[in-house]
């Protein structure tokens, strides 16, 4: 791979800060309470569930501009779980993609059948984790 961008964080725990080396990202961290921590802060598997969304929202802009359909009314919601597998955690997700009607049908379905084998953060997760695509 040839990047083109490369971000760079520095986190120093579940239950601390996490910071971008330009300083935009500035977050501290929390444990969920659903795993027994305060909620006093973001995690992980929101960080991971925003950025996935905005990616997969991006990747549908690139494959409805390559097909000439307008995607600008597309709004893209990740779940993000975490979860035991075997001796350790395992993630899962849902993507939840909401097409507006003039997308409704076989034309939707295709792009975001498309934008998944196109979109960074699906590559990376096929075949690691379930990834569900919803539309709505």
């Amino acid at each position: 791979m040839d990047a083109l961008y490369t971000a760079v964080a520095t986190a120093n725990g579940r239950e601390g800060r996490t910071v971008s080396s330009d300083g935009r990202l500035d977050l501290a961290l929390a444990m969920p309470p659903a795993l027994g921590g305060n909620g006093e802060g973001t995690n992980p598997e929101q960080l991971f569930a925003a950025g996935y969304a905005a990616c997969f929202a991006s990747a549908l802009g690139l494959v409805g501009r390559q097909a000439k359909v307008d995607t600008s009314e597309v709004s893209v919601t990740a779940e993000v779980s975490i979860g035991k597998d075997g001796a350790g955690f395992g993630l899962a997700a849902v993507l939840r993609v909401e097409l507006p009607e003039s997308l409704a049908g076989e034309t939707g379905a295709l792009l975001v059948k498309q934008a998944h084998e196109v979109c960074p953060y699906s590559r990376a997760t096929r075949g690691n984790i379930d990834v569900d695509l919803v539309i709505e």
